[in-house]
């Protein structure tokens, strides 16, 4: 079982010196907080994406290497649009070392009342969005035979949870195609790191997809009382900069205890998991 990082991201900052990083989702919670703390890396260039170009200017002014950030506003759901962005901006993303797929959507809802919908926008914004880039870079990383895919999972996507059966469903699918990738690619040095938070006090559930498609509006209270966004971070960077095969972040209880029980005994698990009240 991989185990959790506890040092800080300043003592893993190095691994991004001299660097270009793409942050997707870095308009908002841990995505901010990746491109706040990777700016501080020395000569390090940033390109910062997300479906809001004005948010992305405020999280720009936050970073200590403005002057070398980049914006570049993409919808992962827009699959058509992407190669028109990508290509448009070649010179830039070929140069790309580090890509943190970070961008993601959440759900808040029974699976019997959720339209079909929601189910395609979960899939096409945290899977199917993040595929499509991941293959536009991936010539590149061959090519060079260096480059690295951080991919921001969760705990949801190593065990299904209820009221998050479209999420969960999208997570486990990038772990299915990137541990697919990892073993092809194995005689490289391209680096995959599958990241999975648990509980992360942001505002992801604010923005989760109900039943209908809206926005739930409110934080849930595991979310509330989770771990802060800037101690997930620290340990994002430490398993990155240590090119970390899978990291577990978060509660003892979702990130660690959950996962053990449901690797170890799977039978166990579903009864705890079935009568468990999640939010």
């Amino acid at each position: 079982m991989v185990q959790p990082f506890n040092k800080s991201s300043m003592d893993s900052l190095s691994y991004f010196n001299n660097k270009t990083v793409w942050i997707t989702g870095a308009s908002s919670g841990i995505g901010k907080a990746l491109a706040k703390k990777v700016s501080e890396a020395k000569n390090v260039h940033l390109v910062l994406s997300s479906r809001s170009q004005a948010k992305l200017e405020d999280v720009k002014k936050l970073c200590s290497n403005a002057d070398s950030t980049i914006i570049i506003p993409l919808d992962l759901a827009a699959h058509n649009d992407l190669d028109e962005a990508f290509d448009n901006n070649y010179e830039l993303l070929s140069k790309v070392d580090v890509v943190f797929h970070n961008a993601g959507i959440s759900q808040r809802s029974l699976t019997i009342e959720t339209d079909f919908d929601v189910y395609k926008k979960l899939m096409d914004v945290n899977y199917l969005g993040t595929v499509a880039l991941t293959l536009k870079l991936l010539p590149i990383f061959k090519k060079r035979n260096s480059g690295h895919f951080a991919v921001t999972s969760s705990s949801a996507g190593k065990f299904g949870v209820p009221m998050r059966s479209g999420y969960s469903a999208s997570k486990f699918a990038l772990h299915g195609f990137f541990e697919a990738l990892r073993a092809e690619i194995n005689y490289s040095d391209i680096e995959i790191t599958m990241i999975c938070p648990g509980y992360i006090s942001t505002d992801i559930s604010k923005h989760s997809l109900t039943a209908d498609g809206t926005a739930q509006g409110t934080m849930d209270d595991a979310q509330l009382n989770g771990m802060s966004v800037d101690q997930c971070v620290d340990q994002m960077l430490s398993a990155v900069s240590k090119k970390k095969a899978e990291a577990y972040i978060g509660g003892f209880k979702e990130s660690k205890i959950a996962i053990f029980v449901s690797r170890i005994f799977p039978g166990l698990f579903r009864k705890i998991i079935a009568k468990s009240k999640v939010t």
